[in-house]
């Protein structure tokens, strides 16, 4: 049964062989060009949040490719989806990351009447959202406590509590959160008890703040969330407990980021071999060349390919490879964004010039969680 729910979410088996990877990415880079490219620089300042292109690249598959179907799960469409989106708008391969977590999560719940109910509308786009999990992830691995309490009442639960920055929103939108259950029954073995749900923006006892302006990327539909006695029925529970959800999902939640980075890091060689006539002369004695990030980026994308065909790998050695190479694909974004600039040299510390947005926007890839900082203390502890 529940195969059959899930194969109806997105694209089917037929649908897949009959879009293959390139062909869905071939048409999200035609929108990324036509649509997104316009905007990218009012999506960097704040003044656009491009729902619009987002529910277009959803309508061409660019958020159902990675939906399981009887069992497995393949995550290298979404992630050459949202690299070729990242080619253009760093701030928007976020965001489509956001909306693929979100897919990913409520792929995955066993709760058959929130797949059927949100599925089809998560991965066509139809319905936009993000992801809550940034204070989970850090929780779950000692780098922060559970800012979300909720207790049990009759069809659900009660949750307060405040989230700093949730990404991709609106009143009309969805996110995947956690709560600690502070109720008698949420205690297992002297531990808290966990609960994965949805969040209904739409919700009056949620309240979506502005965040203060960022360095870059304010058109990301970012902000502080309030739960003020938030009653979250048993229909939007994803997964309780969390844990055992959270480690099934939790390489696929990290493995889409490699999205946003090969991007970043194909645009910052775009960048360089633009400037190659002009300042080629005097380049050359720059120690990093676009050929260097070319073999990198090749590197990343073979690793990020092998890996994302098989997401629910539970070998511990398949977990430190995917950690391992988001540290890589993080601190490779930043530093092909550095070589850029330097490439374009003054011309690039225009305001007008994409050099200085790269640049924001790698920043960006090596901090999201998880950041630079834990990925190297994931590594530490595991």
């Amino acid at each position: 049964m529940r195969e059959a729910i899930m194969g109806s979410l997105a694209l089917s088996r037929v649908d897949i062989l009959d879009h293959p990877a390139p062909s869905i990415a071939g048409e999200v880079a035609r929108i990324a060009r036509e649509q997104l490219a316009p905007l990218a620089a009012g999506i960097d300042a704040g003044t656009v949040y491009p729902a619009e292109v987002l529910r277009k690249f959803g309508a061409v598959g660019a958020w159902g490719s990675h939906v399981p179907h009887e069992g497995p799960a393949d995550l290298r469409c979404a992630i050459q989806a949202m690299a070729v989106i990242g080619e253009v708008c760093g701030a928007t391969a976020f965001m489509a990351w956001c909306q693929n977590t979100l897919v990913w999560y409520t792929a995955n719940s066993t709760n058959l009447k929130l797949a059927k109910r949100f599925g089809d509308a998560f991965s066509t786009g139809r319905v936009l959202g993000g992801t809550g999990l940034s204070n989970p992830m850090k929780s779950f691995f000692g780098i922060e406590k559970l800012k979300l309490k909720g207790r049990k009442v009759e069809g659900g639960y009660i949750v307060r509590g405040a989230l700093p920055w949730v990404s991709n929103l609106g009143p009309d939108h969805y996110f995947g959160a956690i709560f600690e259950r502070e109720d008698d029954q949420g205690i297992a073995k002297g531990e808290p008890g966990t609960v994965m749900f949805l969040a209904d923006c739409s919700d009056p006892a949620i309240t979506l703040t502005p965040c203060k302006p960022f360095l870059a990327m304010d058109g990301t539909g970012t902000y502080g969330v309030q739960f003020r006695d938030v009653f979250v029925p048993e229909e939007l529970i994803l997964a309780d407990p969390a844990g055992p959800f959270v480690k099934k999902i939790r390489a696929g939640f990290i493995l889409l980021q490699a999205g946003m980075a090969l991007g970043v890091i194909r645009d910052c060689i775009n960048i360089m071999d633009e400037v190659d006539s002009p300042l080629g002369h005097i380049n050359r004695y720059l120690p990093q060349q676009p050929v260097h990030f070319r073999d990198l980026a090749a590197e990343l994308e073979t690793e990020t390919m092998a890996l994302a065909r098989d997401p629910y790998n539970e070998e511990e050695t398949y977990w430190r490879k995917v950690i391992a190479l988001r540290l890589r694909a993080g601190e490779a974004s930043v530093a092909a964004a550095h070589a850029a600039m330097l490439h374009c040299g003054a011309r690039g510390y225009l305001k007008s010039h994409r050099a200085q947005r790269r640049l924001r926007e790698a920043y960006f890839v090596a901090i999201v969680t998880p950041a630079t900082k834990q990925l190297r203390k994931m590594l530490a502890d595991s």
